[in-house]
C-alpha cells in the first residue's frame, strides 16, 4: 500500500461525495489488501467499506442529503482517502451525539451483528448466547446487543485482556479459549448447552462449539477469521436438533437494499438508549492505514480500528 494523490472524485447521478473524517478498518480490507477475499477488485484500488464525515457534493437526481449533512457511508471500496463517493442509497445518519470516529465503527460490525442474530439465529430473550472472538469488532457488537435483547451472554476470546474487554461490554461470562476447558464450562453455566453460537472464528473453534450447544440450538457463521472452513457431520444435526446457519450480511444487503436503513434505525435507537456503544480501540493517523492493517492482522486490536480522516 502506498499513500497517492489522485484525482478527487465527482459524485455521479445518484451520488453523494462526502468528506471523511474517520474511516473504520475491517478484516475482509485486510483479505482484499492480500488478495484473498471472494471480491478482487482490479488494482491499483482504494480500501475501506466504511466512513463517516460530512456531504460536500451531490450528483443528479438526489433528494433528501443536503451539503454539510453528517453521515455514515457505506461504498465497496474507497474510504481511506480524503474523499469518497457513494450511491445515496448506501448514506446513513450519523446518530445524535455520536462522534464520527464511533460513526465509522457502527454500521459494518453491528448491522453484520444484527443480522446474524436478529433475522437469522432468532435470538430470544433469557436464551443462553456464546459469541466466539469477543474481542473482534463483529464480537463487540453481538455481545452488546445480546445483552440489549436480554440474552445471557458467554463470550470467548484469545487472551485475558481481551477476556477482560468481553466483560466490559456487557458479557456476564468470558473465556479464554486458548484451554478448551471452556466448552465444558459453557455447559456448566447453561444447564443445557448455548441456544445461540455466534462463530466470526471456524476451524477448532466451531468443532468445539458443537459439543455445548442446547437442543434447538442454532450456530451462526459468520466467518473463519482462523482460516479453516469448518465440516460437520450432518449426524450431529440431527441428534441434537440443532441448526447451521449462514449470515453474510453485505450479499443480503444486495438483495434487499433498504436493510441497511432499517437495522440503523433500531441500532440508532440501541444506542440512544445507551444499550450499544462502538468501542473504539485506537485512532490511526491517516497515513498510518498499512499500520493499522497490520495490526488488525496480528490480532491486536480490541473493538474497532479507526483511521482519523485526512481532512482534520
Amino acid at each position: 500500500m502506498v499513500l497517492a494523490e489522485v484525482d478527487t472524485p465527482l459524485p455521479g447521478a445518484g451520488e453523494v461525495r462526502v468528506q471523511v473524517h474517520a474511516a473504520a478498518l475491517n478484516f475482509f480490507d485486510l483479505l482484499l489488501v492480500q488478495g484473498k477475499y471472494q471480491a478482487k477488485p482490479a488494482l491499483p484500488f482504494t480500501p475501506g467499506a466504511e466512513a463517516a464525515g460530512v456531504v460536500d457534493a451531490i450528483g443528479d437526481g438526489v433528494t433528501g442529503v443536503a451539503v454539510g449533512d453528517r453521515v455514515i457511508a457505506l461504498p465497496s471500496f474507497g474510504c481511506y482517502a480524503e474523499a469518497v463517493v457513494a450511491p445515496a442509497s448506501r448514506l446513513l445518519p450519523v446518530p445524535a451525539r455520536m462522534d464520527f470516529a464511533k460513526a465509522a465503527a457502527l454500521p459494518v460490525v453491528y448491522q453484520t451483528s444484527w443480522f446474524g442474530l436478529v433475522d437469522r439465529a432468532r435470538l430470544q430473550a433469557a436464551e443462553w448466547l456464546l459469541v466466539h472472538a469477543g474481542a473482534s469488532g463483529v464480537g463487540m457488537a453481538a455481545i452488546q446487543i445480546g445483552k440489549a435483547l436480554g440474552a445471557h451472554v458467554i463470550a470467548t476470546a484469545g487472551t485475558d485482556a481481551k477476556v477482560e474487554f468481553c466483560r466490559k461490554q456487557g458479557a456476564a461470562h468470558a473465556f479464554n479459549y486458548s484451554d478448551a476447558a471452556w466448552v465444558d464450562a459453557v455447559k456448566q453455566l447453561t444447564g443445557r448447552g448455548a441456544d445461540v453460537v455466534y462463530d466470526p472464528v471456524g476451524g477448532d473453534i466451531f468443532d468445539l462449539s458443537t459439543k455445548c450447544m442446547a437442543s434447538e440450538g442454532r450456530i451462526v457463521i459468520i466467518g473463519f477469521t482462523s482460516g479453516r472452513i469448518p465440516q460437520i457431520a450432518a449426524n450431529r444435526l440431527l441428534l441434537k436438533n440443532i441448526s447451521a446457519v449462514g449470515a453474510i450480511w453485505g450479499n443480503w444487503c444486495a438483495e434487499h437494499p433498504s436493510y441497511i436503513h432499517e437495522a440503523h434505525a433500531r441500532l440508532s435507537a440501541l444506542w440512544t438508549g445507551g444499550k450499544i456503544d462502538p468501542a473504539v480501540y485506537r485512532e490511526y493517523a491517516f497515513a498510518d492505514a498499512p499500520v493499522a492493517l497490520r495490526d488488525l492482522g496480528n490480532r491486536a486490536a480490541m473493538g474497532k480500528a479507526v483511521l482519523r480522516g485526512a481532512v482534520l
